[in-house]
């Protein structure tokens, strides 16, 4: 057909071929950070057609579409879900050189087996096929996981959530691990202290304690901290704009959580102060049980105000950010690495230009305790695509060391995006082969494939320490 896809899409070379189908193409897959839903695991879920599975939650594709002109009632809205698809096709032509073009045409032959482009004239031709496929219990969510090989899946999850999902999908015995992950974030946004009042009343009653004073609001998040940790989470995530690094003393941040409590307005010293205070307190909490902690740094998210009061949070207009990096990133590791409580640290930036910022930071707090302590994590967001991934990987190689690299995580919200890894590997290989048609590796293809293995899953297996068996 006409599909683009061939068996040696983005290899480029003989080396990276057989790189990629000896060596990485199938090794399984831990996708230790998603935002699946769990409680669609939880019931081996199934959906009506392919626009709930691939267009529902997707702000990838709707910023491409609202780009290509199409109305809101077509992304989130309204519109019926075949036109909807009917919209999605119509914006992929124009798509080219985006990863979305190339996501939606790896998702579609990997699941369905869609050699056909997506396009106003085959919309609902594909529409029809796998949305039939998508209704048979083959396609449950589970099995679109095995379908896959995964072997593990951290979901992300709240303090305050009760796991009960995670829980069931335990109980039932299901083969691939979907554990949660800690993400305190609402913990410190004390820019809005209502808000904060109210989540913290929420985790009062999550953890069972009253929480009148700084002290308390520790011990209740210790409390729900242990609580994940017994439901097998083993990984932190925090989404931040940079890293929060101020002075604080302890009698300061008693006084500021006394006016959160009395829902006083916060001076923006005082809430970078408790932005520091808990951040440094949640990664003791980190280290402390030997979990690894993410931070995703370099995002402004709801810039289009008009939006984020129509749509809310994560609907696609959410953008890079130039803020000070190294000095508060450098700070709060020293202040961590002092205390002896620099837990497992994988770092993601959104801006490109902190690329060797961070390659050449990790080296600072490498302790010799295990392989890649500290991570530059895998290239993330508006950096997921071909030249991202790319730059990443050769400011990993010169700087740090390659071989110890984590790897690839979907960072989706979709059963349908485990391509991505897919995609990683192609890349990764590609690298690799040219690297070895041009001298610069030697030509042990052997030694370099037990690399990728490594990088495409075993480093990760053994970083997070998770029982997949």
């Amino acid at each position: 057909m006409d599909n683009f896809i061939t068996d040696n899409f983005l290899l480029k070379s003989g080396s990276a071929q057989r790189l990629y189908h000896e060596f990485a193409k199938d090794m399984p897959i831990f996708d230790y950070h998603c935002h699946l839903p769990p409680k669609q695991v939880a019931e081996d879920a199934m959906f009506e057609n392919i626009t709930q599975a691939w267009l529902a939650g997707d702000h990838y594709k709707w910023r491409a579409m609202r780009t290509n002109g199409v109305d809101e009632k077509f992304a989130t809205g309204s519109a019926s879900d075949r036109e909807k698809f009917r919209k999605w096709a119509e914006t992929i032509p124009y798509a080219l050189k985006s990863p979305l073009h190339h996501w939606t045409h790896l998702e579609l032959k990997r699941y369905f087996g869609i050699d056909e482009l997506l396009s106003p004239a085959s919309a609902d031709r594909i529409y029809d096929k796998a949305s039939e496929m998508l209704r048979s219990s083959q396609y449950s969510t589970r099995n679109l996981m095995r379908m896959m090989s995964v072997k593990a899946v951290c979901t992300t999850d709240d303090p305050v959530d009760s796991l009960e999902y995670h829980k069931k999908i335990a109980e039932d015995g299901f083969e691939i691990k979907v554990l949660p992950t800690w993400r305190p974030d609402k913990a410190m946004a004390a820019e809005d202290t209502d808000k904060l009042n109210q989540w913290i009343e929420k985790l009062s009653e999550a953890a069972d304690i009253e929480i009148s004073d700084f002290h308390a609001y520790l011990e209740a998040l210790k409390k729900r901290h242990s609580f994940f940790h017994q439901n097998g989470c083993r990984i932190s995530d925090h989404g931040l704009e940079t890293v929060f690094a101020e002075d604080y003393t302890e009698s300061e941040i008693k006084a500021i959580f006394e006016k959160i409590r009395s829902n006083k307005e916060l001076d923006r010293d005082e809430v970078n102060k408790f932005k520091s205070a808990m951040l440094t307190e949640l990664a003791a909490m980190n280290h402390s049980r030997g979990w690894a902690q993410q931070l995703h740094l370099g995002a402004i998210r709801n810039n289009n105000s008009k939006m984020f009061k129509s749509l809310g949070p994560d609907t696609g207009f959410d953008s890079i950010l130039d803020a000070e990096l190294a000095r508060p990133l450098s700070k709060f590791l020293d202040r961590l690495n002092t205390n002896d409580s620099l837990a497992k640290t994988i770092i993601y930036n959104l801006n490109p230009r902190d690329n060797e910022l961070i390659g050449s930071m990790i080296g600072n707090f490498q302790d010799g305790s295990i392989p890649g302590k500290m991570q530059f994590g895998t290239a993330w967001w508006f950096l997921d695509n071909k030249s991202g991934m790319e730059r990443q990987i050769e400011a990993l190689s010169s700087l740090g060391l390659l071989s110890r690299f984590i790897g690839m995580l979907t960072d989706s919200r979709s059963f349908l995006s485990y391509p991505r890894h897919e995609y990683f590997r192609r890349i990764l290989c590609n690298i690799l082969g040219n690297d070895i048609e041009n001298g610069i590796v030697p030509n042990h293809l052997n030694s370099l494939g037990r690399m990728v293995q490594d990088i495409c899953f075993n480093n990760a297996e053994n970083y997070f320490q998770i029982d997949l068996d």
